[in-house]
């Protein structure tokens, strides 16, 4: 009886330092589907909450004391507005899904007359500022919709641009020059007109 023999050839220089390497490249993208996985799971799949804690985890996001968050986009210039004041704004609002609900290029709204979470953080931009902000539900809505296209308790994205503002005073003096101007359009009719 006789062994047949094979020869092994030996290993090119090189050769087991390229197969570790493939090792460590396949293991670092296998690290990196679940962590986006994860992630995604937490955006798409998760409570508000959950997706609150998460984004607050984002670089850049800042939390309040009442919940809402926000990331400053641009900075503006000047002195924040009042909740007597009113303001000049560009927003889109969203959904978590990314559905836009509202939308508006230039719109006056009273500072203090809005939901909470918005009115908030329009007291915390500058003239010109840029913001991203995210108004949990019991800020916004809660259970009491506004309108078909925001469900109950939904969790509302904003983009706002804070355009301009001026004071409830400002804003009389305006009101009062407009009347003597012959009225503002849509005002009941003094006497004599």
């Amino acid at each position: 009886m006789s062994v047949t023999t094979v020869p092994i050839h030996p290993i090119k220089k090189g050769l087991l330092t390229k197969i570790w390497l493939a090792v460590l490249l396949i293991a670092g993208a296998a690290l990196l589907l679940a962590y986006t996985g994860t992630q995604n799971a937490v955006i798409n799949g998760a409570t508000d909450d959950q997706y609150l804690a998460a984004n607050a985890d984002e670089d850049g996001v800042v939390t309040t004391a009442s919940g809402l968050q926000y990331k400053m986009i641009k900075p503006g210039e000047g002195i924040p507005p009042t909740a007597t004041d009113t303001a000049l704004v560009k927003y889109e609002g969203r959904l978590r899904d990314g559905t836009i609900f509202d939308a508006n290029e230039q719109t006056p709204m009273p500072v203090g007359g809005v939901v909470p979470g918005f009115s908030e953080a329009l007291q915390l931009m500058q003239k010109g500022g840029e913001y991203r902000i995210w108004i949990p539900s019991n800020l916004a809505y809660g259970e009491a919709s506004p309108s078909a296209e925001i469900p109950p308790n939904s969790l509302l994205i904003f983009e706002i641009t804070l355009l301009d503002y001026i004071s409830q005073a400002q804003m009389e003096e305006l009101r009062q020059q407009m009347q003597a101007q012959g009225g503002m359009p849509g005002a009941p009719a003094g006497p004599g007109q």
